[in-house]
């Protein structure tokens, strides 16, 4: 009879076998194979790790969620990481963390305060704002670096101004410093969504650590992925409690999952209007949610973060290779840019079709889409103009012509990993066509 560990090894083999046999990527064939703009990418190991986990049996977080917290926040230089159910959470969750009375008094975001943002973005992070009956201002961006244009920062503040919650697009990075000491300054909030740029860098420093909160996405476009899931993270010892709380229904208990009593004092508080002695793991001090994940999920993020870094030298490849190959079209094309002093961990490689050229934005993407070339847009473009923005107040700082150039000329094709220098090739003759005309 086969002990448990001489089973689990061949079980994990055959998952080996299985992946060669089913799950391995085919020959690219031009033409007729897909040119992904983002997209998972793993090999048998990923499937590994979370058969691994299945066996345990155990399905909410665990050991593979805490080894994954600590190596990412080894990897981003911070104190602790809060893994999440989506990018979004993360982003409703930092935001969420910013509100509580109970814990920051009148620091604390309230109805009507004002948030600075921009509005060529994605929706999640601009949406906490408006959900909790805070004010967006929004500022406009930069091209060709697609980020947030510091020099409207003093006219967008008022004494409403609570906080900065802005992106690093598509893997570029704000001017994250010279932020951080506007919001220093002011007193502010400062948020940093890094869903698009986990492992890049600005003036030396990981984005997400020069603010109070940074936030990350798994979703399988992102860096590394658990198929659905994200982040949150801080080097604040308090906020990471609000956090951690807010994550976990709003409990004042700060237990593990699965164990009890870590504070020794579980039966001896007293805490608003409950009786003394009401159980600690009872008592709810924040208007909280349960966004937590399950170990599976953690699990293949454990395997995707043993890749992370040569996934992001891939993406580096990537850009400058379309860059190289498209750098021919820079007349009808505005070509991306890093931010000065950044390091970008790149997500996609945006482009903005010049008023010159005499194909627009909408035609060049079908002609590629026609070509099995993925693209996308610049998420919500400008998110003022979207269906469902038509009921939310807002203030908008000078006239947005950028963001409005973004809505009508921008798009992103891929960098991901599994875009191959054979794909890249492709992707210059297919623009080579397009354009001479």
């Amino acid at each position: 009879m086969s002990t448990s560990s001489e089973l689990k090894t061949q079980i994990l083999e055959l998952v080996k076998n299985y992946y060669e046999l089913v799950l391995k990527n085919k020959k690219f064939v031009p033409g007729e194979s897909h040119v992904p703009v983002s997209g998972k990418f793993i090999d048998h190991e990923e499937i590994q790790y979370i058969v691994e986990s299945a066996l345990d049996a155990w399905f909410t977080t665990g050991r593979f969620n805490a080894e994954f917290e600590k190596r990412l926040s080894k990897f981003i230089n911070t104190k602790s990481v809060l893994t999440v159910n989506s990018g979004s959470s993360a982003n409703l969750l930092a935001f969420s963390g910013i509100t509580s009375e109970f814990d920051w008094g009148e620091k604390a975001i309230k109805e009507g305060d004002e948030v600075i943002t921009v509005a060529a973005g994605f929706p999640t992070t601009v949406n906490p704002i408006i959900q909790y009956g805070a004010v967006p201002v929004f500022l406009d961006i930069e091209i060709p670096t697609y980020q947030l244009d510091i020099k409207y920062l003093e006219e967008a503040l008022t004494p409403k101004t609570k906080a900065v919650m802005v992106a690093h697009t598509l893997g570029n990075t704000f001017k994250a410093e010279e932020v951080a000491q506007f919001c220093k300054k002011n007193n502010l909030w400062l948020i940093e969504d890094c869903c698009d740029a986990l492992g890049a860098k600005y003036n030396g420093k990981h984005v997400g650590t020069f603010g109070d909160i940074g936030t990350i996405s798994f979703y399988p476009a992102h860096h590394i992925t658990m198929g659905e899931g994200g982040a949150v993270f801080t080097s604040n010892s308090k906020m990471k409690k609000v956090l951690e709380s807010f994550r976990d229904w709003g409990r004042d208990c700060w237990c593990e999952t699965g164990k009890d009593n870590t504070c020794g004092k579980r039966f001896e508080h007293q805490l608003g209007d409950l009786p003394f002695g009401y159980d600690h793991k009872f008592t709810y001090s924040r208007t909280g949610f349960n966004l937590k994940i399950t170990d599976m999920q953690a699990a293949l993020g454990l395997a995707q973060l043993n890749k992370l870094e040569n996934f992001i030298q891939i993406r580096k490849r990537n850009h400058k290779l379309l860059y190289d190959t498209l750098k021919k079209h820079e007349d009808k094309l505005i070509l991306p840019e890093p931010t000065p002093n950044s390091e970008p961990s790149w997500f996609g490689f945006v482009i903005t079709v010049r008023d010159e050229c005499k194909i627009d934005r909408n035609t060049l993407v079908r002609k590629l889409n026609e070509k099995n070339i993925g693209t996308r847009l610049l998420f919500g473009g400008d998110l003022r103009k979207q269906p469902y923005f038509k009921k939310y107040k807002y203030r908008s700082i000078g006239d947005l012509k950028n963001t409005e150039c973004v809505m009508n000329n921008t798009f992103w094709i891929g960098v991901t990993p599994a875009v191959t220098e054979e794909m890249i090739d492709y992707v210059g003759k297919c623009f080579d066509e397009i354009l001479d005309y």
